[in-house]
């Protein structure tokens, strides 16, 4: 199997495959329900190989998103894409992931606001009360 350079694969893999690529000889991850072919990665990754070897053979999105990668490495990524996750083995999206990907759930929609809006009238009570 040959690394697909622009990213486009349409090769579907189970996760028992994706599972056996777990060592710096062989390195996969998942993220987003997309497989990853890092090995050749492995040595430029800025935070080391061992944040890598960490994930490999396994579902890496959470700890992809923790980390806030730039939209740099987000655009290197595709080069390394060599497939996607059987239907059967796909990760179930977490709740709160939208806002992960960009669109914000409803939930913090209206608190955004909520704080800004309690430290303002708090701020207008002392100000009140200090001036009178």
């Amino acid at each position: 199997m040959s690394k697909n350079v622009s990213g486009d694969s349409t090769k579907i893999y189970k996760l028992a495959d994706v599972k056996s690529h777990n060592n710096s000889k062989s390195c996969w991850i998942i993220i987003h329900n997309d497989v990853y072919d890092v090995t050749p990665f492995l040595e430029e990754h800025p935070g080391g190989e061992e944040v890598l070897l960490e994930q490999a053979g396994s579902f890496a999105s959470e700890a992809f998103e923790d980390v806030g990668h730039s939209t740099d490495a987000k655009e290197m990524m595709k080069q390394y894409k060599i497939g996607t996750l059987h239907e059967s083995d796909r990760e179930k999206e977490k709740s709160g992931s939208a806002s992960l990907v960009g669109a914000p759930s409803n939930e913090t929609s209206w608190t955004s606001w909520l704080i800004p809006l309690a430290i303002a009238a708090a701020i207008a009570f002392f100000y009140r009360y200090f001036t009178a």
